[in-house]
């Protein structure tokens, strides 16, 4: 796979991680949270937001497991999963690019990437919606 594509670069629980600008719905600040009780620790809580409550998920915890942190991050991305709008927990939003998707290197350990691209030297997964859809299910989230 090598094909140009836009992607929206983000920063979560200290790495960068990319998301199709296609997956992407909106960047919004993140709202009040109304706790739930959920099975997955990536789980925030809920907001409200498109009219509807939608899952507010910490993407740092989603991919790299344990708890979320304390302080609540201050932006959200507002994706698609099984066509209900969920939103996912960032630092940072850094930059909307344009650039080759390259296929993840061999030995490379990137479970929830459907590529990577590079920049400034080091590679950046474009995130796979469909198996941190597959994860979440997997857990029992509703997401």
């Amino acid at each position: 796979m090598s094909n140009r594509a836009d992607f929206l670069l983000a920063r979560a629980g200290g790495r960068d991680v990319g998301l199709l600008l296609a997956d992407v719905v909106e960047v919004a600040d993140l709202g009040e949270i109304h706790r739930v009780p959920g099975t997955d620790p990536a789980l925030r809580g809920v907001t409200w937001g498109r009219g509807l409550p939608m899952p507010v998920l910490h993407l740092g915890t989603l991919l790299a497991g344990g708890d979320c942190p304390r302080e609540l991050s201050p932006l959200i991305l507002v994706t698609e999963l099984n066509g209900a709008p969920v939103c996912l927990e960032v630092d940072e939003v850094d930059v909307v690019s344009h650039g080759d998707l390259l296929p993840v290197p061999p030995g490379e350990t990137m479970p929830w990437a459907i590529a990577v691209v590079r920049r400034e030297n080091a590679l950046v997964p474009i995130l796979n919606l469909n198996a941190l859809r597959d994860r979440l299910t997997e857990a029992g989230t509703r997401a």
